[in-house]
């Protein structure tokens, strides 16, 4: 890899429910899968303020960051995506931006195998970030 070669990077949050649900959103674009809140960094952000600016646009709410509790490569998107464990910092209702046209909490059974490994990594912290490729 040269110094002017670039690869994508993704921040999202694994947010629960009262119930220990997870959230997910279905896009309106790509495949329109499930997927965590969260995206792609802009030039110049950090993973935090990435996070922070994509649940806003996604979610329309605060977030506050606990811990970052893995880095996953995804060979499919030539991407890394970081996993952060985060929770609502209000009480106001979510409010969706048009890249997404629902959202549900789903318990762990019901995500994909990619999804649900990032998600019990970050629910099971131990204090070490977790890697894995897909």
């Amino acid at each position: 890899m040269s110094f002017e070669d670039t690869y994508r990077l993704s921040a999202h949050a694994v947010i629960t429910n009262d119930r220990g649900q997870i959230l997910q959103l279905r896009a309106t674009y790509a495949d329109c899968n499930w997927g965590l809140p969260g995206g792609a960094l802009d030039p110049g952000e950090t993973v935090h303020e990435a996070l922070q600016r994509e649940c806003r646009e996604e979610l329309g709410r605060e977030i506050a960051i606990d811990y970052l509790s893995g880095i996953y490569y995804h060979k499919v998107y030539g991407s890394h995506v970081f996993i952060f464990r985060a929770r609502f910092v209000d009480s106001g209702a979510i409010v969706l931006s048009s890249e997404h046209s629902e959202m549900g909490y789903f318990s762990l059974d019901a995500l994909s195998p990619v999804q649900r490994r990032r998600v019990v990594d970050c629910l099971e912290f131990d204090g070490r970030v977790c890697s894995a490729k897909f």
